[in-house]
């Protein structure tokens, strides 16, 4: 059996059911990592990965041997962003930094997926401490091009079918974007929704723990095991959701070949009966994005207080300059711009029930994935909804004429997580 080609769901039934056994599905992923990780540069190197996973697939069998009695995530292998900290892994955050500096505890979802039953395929390929500067990942779908980030492993690796799941992290557009030019699910909680205990931060004002699957059904099940307090949509209306798209300034921060695929699948929608309804939500949508590049930097600079004094020659040229950006940003302005994340929410559910919206949609990125490696593409289509901490996900959707993937970027409200993919049940399959 190809396993990579079974989603999360499916891999659990089958590893939960024994039409597979739990070696054979390591052996298989491994065998396919063997073939296609020289190309793409997802993971971490790791000596002895498929001896250790096996070793650790029979320790999980010999713990449950009763298939009845198995956790959900029972022999599932997870990737891991390199920002995380995972118990007999060294942490690197992408840097050349000693890792010393990032021992601590293990990251607690970590360990509850641990606790699910899963196994950790390896750490993956993040940008230098989660920023602009690139790793070595290549894209699944062309490897002349950038897979995005900072998530970059974790996406490309699940769509390379290296794992069904993968975690990732996003401060501005680092698990949307990659989603979008990998071709596969990513999702981004609502602001805090999911601990980041035992990650190593950017920015505490807006970072986001989330995931990476090949469906929709996959992230629901990631969901309920790792975000706080999760109420799954038992009596979900079967109504067409209301669309809300917005326009003006923000919108036109996309290239026209993304605003050509993205106006054919809205009006696509709208002929098989959703209502979509277009306004300018943002205004001004610069002085948003100067917010939110103002409260990450000082953030940021904050973090690195230490270790920029003591290693400031191993940073990148990038993430130097965003500390001494963070360094230079008032306390006023700083303060502003924490000011305006509730604002900007409040704004936004404002116009969503003046024109009862019930779900916004943007592209999930500017452009498609760009060629090169040395620049992992614009942001800018997720800014505003991070900055204002609602829960997205990106759906792979659309493709340029060149077939490379573009997601399409789903917003619901402030802790309504469940709402919003209940809601997306009514759409994916349209689309």
């Amino acid at each position: 059996m190809n396993t990579y080609n079974l989603s999360l769901s499916e891999s659990i039934n089958a590893l939960q059911n024994d039409t597979i056994e739990v070696e054979d599905f390591i052996n298989s992923i491994c065998n396919r990592i063997d073939r296609t990780e020289p190309s793409i540069h997802s993971l971490i190197p790791e000596t002895g990965r498929r001896e250790r996973l096996l070793r650790e697939a029979r320790d999980l069998k010999e713990k449950y041997p009763d298939n009845n009695k198995r956790p959900i995530l029972f022999g599932i292998p997870i990737g891991v962003k390199d920002l995380f900290r995972v118990n007999g892994f060294p942490t690197q955050a992408g840097s050349k930094l000693p890792t010393n500096l990032f021992e601590g505890q293990e990251s607690s979802v970590v360990t509850a997926l641990k606790n699910a039953g899963a196994l950790i395929l390896g750490k993956t390929v993040t940008t230098e401490f989660a920023y602009f500067e690139p790793g070595p990942t290549c894209n699944p779908h062309k490897l002349t091009h950038t897979p995005g980030g900072s998530s970059s492993g974790s996406a490309a690796a699940v769509a390379c079918g290296f794992t069904p799941l993968a975690l990732g992290t996003q401060t501005i557009g680092s698990i949307t974007r990659p989603a979008s030019f990998c071709g596969v699910y990513g999702y981004k909680p609502s602001f805090q929704r999911i601990s980041t205990n035992g990650v190593i931060p950017f920015s505490v004002s807006a970072d986001h723990i989330g995931f990476f699957t090949q469906d929709l059904q996959g992230i629901e099940i990631a969901a309920s095991l790792l975000c706080n307090h999760w109420n799954p949509e038992t009596k979900a209306s079967l109504k067409k959701p209301v669309i809300g798209i917005a326009t003006g300034n923000y919108l036109e921060q996309s290239n026209d070949e993304v605003l050509s695929l993205f106006n054919e699948k809205t009006n696509q929608l709208e002929q098989m009966g959703f209502k979509v309804v277009r306004i300018d939500a943002f205004g001004d949508i610069e002085s948003i994005n100067n917010a939110h590049k103002s409260m990450i930097a000082v953030d940021f600079s904050k973090v690195h207080e230490k270790w920029f004094e003591n290693f400031d020659g191993l940073y990148r040229t990038n993430t130097k300059k965003l500390i001494i950006e963070g360094r230079i940003i008032t306390k006023k302005a700083y303060q502003n711009a924490l000011e305006g994340r509730e604002m900007l929410r409040t704004q936004l559910e404002v116009i969503k029930s003046i024109n009862k919206i019930d779900i916004w949609l943007s592209p999930s990125s500017c452009s498609a994935a760009t060629e090169g490696l040395d620049s992992t593409g614009s942001p800018l289509m997720n800014l505003p909804w991070t900055y204002a901490g609602l829960p997205t996900v990106s759906v792979p959707a659309m493709k340029t004429s060149k077939k490379l993937p573009i997601g399409l970027q789903f917003i619901g409200s402030f802790n309504q997580d469940e709402d919003l993919i209940a809601k997306l049940k009514l759409i994916v399959p349209f689309l």
